[in-house]
């Protein structure tokens, strides 16, 4: 809120000051402020997947120079699509804490476009609203006191709750035995005889204590106590949780399952059909936490992936990648490249690309002085960093992706072929000496050059460390062998329930030599390849669940004192 205040108190306070000194200077009454107000567009969010926000809706946001969020925080939706600059005001609450009503959210959008326009008009104010904003979220309030104020304003739709949350939930609304639908907004008075017929669904939006209270009606209006009832919270996100019940025992599981908001029930025959439709909370990960022991700008894809299996992810850094302590050595290899000297130049990481790049960019060179050199690239992932920059490589193992797998299609030295035998390595300073001693054999020379150092990462959190020594992350996802020392060095071993998944058999070792057990490993060196074998476990546990007729557990559910040993 106190980015609210000082925003709309400082463009208050400009516009006094101007017309003051408009009337010091003219002796007369001031002119009219040429500022026009901001347009206002009202953008649907969507029920909580950041995924389901439109393009249009991703636009506007990229285009805001105010956001006023909605009941539901939206901040997560804000930082992914606008600006840094952009300000935030929160709608859903006043300066007191006091929840606003439909009539001060419209008198707070009118300052706030007002504030935000420029001499041009072409400010925007962006009012994010949950779902869609034509459902139960006082739209025509704000838009006729905008209509009202001269502000000119557009909506763009979003994805309604009322059938996205139903359907990651895996219930339909409606069926050839069920083909009439009624949506009711909790808190309201309802006249639930038109309600209680067994082909009618009926769904509820609300407070936990609004759709008790609801669903308590609907009972005793005379729907049957049987119908099923399905009760989903947090609907459509990572960690989103359906109780399935009857509208004969739904309040009483209500006060004891401490159902949270956002919530929303669905009360009908189709209820029945999600144990064959379940789709999302059937994931091979859902619900699980995973350690991810990364740098936050190479964990990308791997959150992106483990999200997509239903997980969560935490991610601890326990390296630092910081420059050589002398750059010598760097700046006269990257002066040798641009003069001839190699023939080769072997990328073993994306952190390598980026070293190179950022002294490319020092000099005032570009992608072209690549001309002529032959690139090779130790993976998929630092292939795509290459590919980024403009450069596709000559070399990328089709096997095992490694110091390893690119020595055995790396091409000897050839005297007839090969104009130089000299072959340029820009590399961690603890890299392994795998790949120099493996070229050098093959006849090449090699300038092994330091390009970054790695250094340990500071301790996470206390309640970080706690997390990983009681087990309750589900798995660790470890992408080489310094991730094992580090993390064991910077926050201690993980708990015996804790999955430990490696990418690759060097890095099972040094897990192992620290009293790891590895439970997962990767087929080929990619942070891909690695979340896809997490998640085939997922499915081994669900089905060996299955098979003993019982429901899955998670492993860090799994009660378990010891501390993870070796086989």
């Amino acid at each position: 809120m106190s980015s609210t205040r000082s925003f709309l108190k400082s463009e208050s306070t400009q516009a006094k000051s101007t017309q003051a000194k408009s009337t010091q200077a003219t002796g007369s009454r001031p002119p009219k402020a040429a500022r026009q107000p901001a347009r206002v567009a009202f953008v649907g969010a969507g029920p909580g997947d950041p995924g389901l926000v439109t393009l249009r809706a991703a636009e506007y946001l990229a285009e805001a120079d105010v956001v006023i969020i909605d009941q539901v925080s939206r901040e997560e939706f804000v930082a992914r699509y606008a600006r840094p600059d952009v300000v935030i005001i929160d709608a859903g609450h006043g300066e007191q804490g006091q929840p606003l009503t439909h009539a001060s959210r419209a008198k707070l959008l009118v300052k706030a476009a007002k504030a935000a326009g420029t001499a041009s008009g072409n400010g925007l104010v962006v009012r994010l609203m949950d779902g869609d904003p034509a459902m139960f979220n006082g739209l025509s309030e704000e838009a006729i006191a905008c209509r009202k104020a001269g502000i000119a304003f557009e909506v763009v739709p979003g994805v309604s709750a009322i059938c996205a949350v139903p359907t990651y939930a895996g219930v339909p609304l409606t069926s050839a035995a069920s083909p009439t639908l009624h949506v009711i907004s909790g808190g309201t008075k309802v006249d639930w005889s038109c309600s209680i017929a067994d082909n009618v669904t009926v769904v509820v939006l609300g407070t936990p204590e609004s759709l008790s209270k609801a669903l308590g009606d609907l009972l005793a209006a005379g729907r049957d106590p049987a119908t099923p009832v399905a009760i989903t919270e947090r609907g459509t996100t990572i960690t989103q949780r359906t109780h399935t019940t009857t509208l004969g025992q739904v309040v009483a599981l209500m006060a004891s399952a401490k159902v949270e908001f956002p919530s929303l029930a669905v009360v009908g025959s189709t209820v029945e059909l999600r144990e064959q439709l379940s789709w999302f909370e059937t994931k091979p990960l859902f619900g699980w936490n995973i350690l991810v022991p990364r740098t936050r700008d190479q964990a990308g894809s791997m959150t992106a992936r483990l999200a997509s299996y239903g997980a969560t992810s935490d991610i601890v850094p326990t390296i630092s990648v910081e420059p050589p302590r002398t750059p010598q050595q760097m700046e006269r290899a990257i002066k040798g490249l641009v003069t001839g000297r190699y023939e080769w130049i072997g990328f073993t990481s994306v952190n390598a690309v980026r070293a190179v790049r950022e002294k490319f960019e020092e000099f005032g060179l570009d992608a072209r002085a690549f001309a002529g050199l032959r690139i090779a690239a130790v993976g998929g992932v630092t292939a795509d960093a290459l590919r980024e920059w403009g450069l596709e490589p000559d070399l990328v193992p089709s096997g095992e992706q490694s110091a390893r797998g690119l020595l055995d299609e790396w091409p000897p030295f050839d005297e007839v072929l090969d104009p130089i035998n000299r072959v340029f390595l820009p590399r961690a300073d603890i890299a392994t000496d795998t790949l120099v001693a493996g070229l050098q054999d093959m006849g090449w020379e090699v300038d092994d050059v330091t390009a970054y150092r790695t250094v340990r990462a500071a301790p996470p959190a206390a309640s970080v460390r706690e997390a990983i020594k009681t087990g309750k992350f589900d798995a660790v996802l470890f992408t080489s062998s310094s991730t094992v020392r580090n993390l064991v060095g910077i926050a201690g071993k993980p708990h015996t329930s804790t999955v430990v998944a490696c990418i690759g058999p060097a890095t099972a070792k040094t897990a192992e030599e620290h009293g790891l057990r590895v439970d997962v490993l990767a087929p080929e060196a990619s942070a891909e390849a690695l979340v896809d074998a997490l998640a085939e476990y997922g499915v081994g546990l669900a089905t060996t669940a299955a098979e003993a007729g019982e429901s899955v557990v998670r492993p860090s559910a799994r009660k378990v004192s010891a501390r993870r040993k070796a086989k």
